[in-house]
């Protein structure tokens, strides 16, 4: 796999999360072993409903196991540049209704931290990394094809706040 591009706040969350949910095994393990005493488990929706949440529980931490090996951790606070890139706060114009929309472009797993962010792998993301001001690009949306002009590209640092510990 390549490598993947992290905020350092998003790397502190993921990292955070992980270590929730691997504390979080006892626990599991602990209702299915009494949801089990409660016998038959044919029809037993506690032990049912205990075993889904583990196998989701895992299933997760495996996914960001597996990711944090490939995590590429930027320092937004050194970042900068006329290019629409990582870490960037983009300016969007609809060229046809003049409506504006402003994105922070993120890693993948990061976008969920921060509102108003965008995926550089998603489809707006692929369409506007590598331009600048003025450009025009097109981006396939639910309603169909939607042109837009880049008015403004700017580094503001960290998009995400971290929690107070």
């Amino acid at each position: 796999m390549s490598s993947i591009p992290i905020s350092q706040e998003g790397y502190v969350l993921m990292k955070k999360e992980l270590d929730q949910l691997k504390k979080a095994r006892p626990e599991v393990s602990e209702a299915i072993r009494l949801a089990r005493e409660e016998g038959d488990l044919r029809e037993n929706g506690g032990y049912h409903a205990a075993r889904e949440r583990q196998g989701m529980m895992e299933a997760r931490i495996s996914f960001i196991e597996s990711r944090m090996a490939n995590y590429n951790v930027i320092d937004m606070a050194k970042l900068g540049g006329e290019k629409v890139s990582f870490g960037s706060t983009v300016e969007l114009e609809d060229v046809e209704t003049n409506e504006r929309k402003r994105y922070v472009v993120l890693g993948p797993d990061e976008t969920g931290f921060c509102k108003g962010s965008v995926s550089v792998l998603s489809p707006v993301g692929q369409a506007i990394l590598g331009k600048t001001v003025g450009d025009e690009v097109i981006i396939m949306v639910p309603r169909g094809r939607v042109e837009y002009e880049i008015i403004s590209i700017e580094f503001h640092g960290p998009a995400i706040t971290l929690p107070a510990e």
